[in-house]
């Protein structure tokens, strides 16, 4: 629900007050508490949803990151057993050749704490993601079940019927508990 819904709800409950009946009175007070919290439920989803997104697509990036960089790993082996081939075959070179697969070998430990920090990273974006997703589901249900209250909430002010506001009020309480749910887990 956006800020103008919740405004529009608030503004036709004020409306409705001024018909002093007291059944009225209180539906209108609830529908525009129901709305307030719609509001901010929605709000909270929004937020969730575009962590889920941005941590993703930063997963994303840190995984691309991490495979150049074993790509730059299995580079460096491969050079290392090609000087050390050339090493173990003699000649005037052999020394410099034993230096570069030495060399070779010391950039690869490097590389290889590089890339592991790369696919730590990936795996706590992952996880950020995973979670911001399932608060975001919650939260949308959540969401729903308070727009639908403040819809029977009017129905029952259209039909004076007690019955639909103790109806609205469940499903606003299911909703505050969805609501819970989706930070408690």
């Amino acid at each position: 629900m956006s800020v103008m819904e919740a405004h529009e709800h608030a503004e036709g409950a004020e409306h409705a007050a001024e018909a002093k009946d007291p059944f009225i009175t209180l539906v209108s007070i609830t529908i525009a508490i129901l709305a307030v919290l719609a509001a901010i439920v929605g709000s909270l989803e929004t937020v969730e949803s575009s962590t889920a997104i941005t941590a993703s697509s930063r997963s994303v990036l840190y995984q691309d990151q991490a495979t150049d960089t074993w790509n730059e790993y299995q580079s460096d082996s491969l050079k290392k057993h090609l000087y050390g081939v050339a090493a173990d075959q003699g000649g005037r070179y052999v020394d410099r050749y034993k230096k570069a697969a030495a060399d070779a070998t010391a950039r690869q430990a490097d590389v290889q704490l590089k890339a592991k920090a790369l696919e730590a990273k990936r795996e706590q974006l992952t996880a950020i993601s995973e979670a911001a997703e399932k608060r975001h589901h919650w939260l949308t249900a959540a969401s729903a079940l308070l727009e639908i209250a403040i819809g029977i909430s009017s129905v029952s002010i259209i039909t004076r019927q007690r019955l639909f506001w103790y109806g609205a009020l469940t499903l606003g309480a299911a909703g505050l508990g969805l609501f819970a749910v989706a930070f408690l887990v």
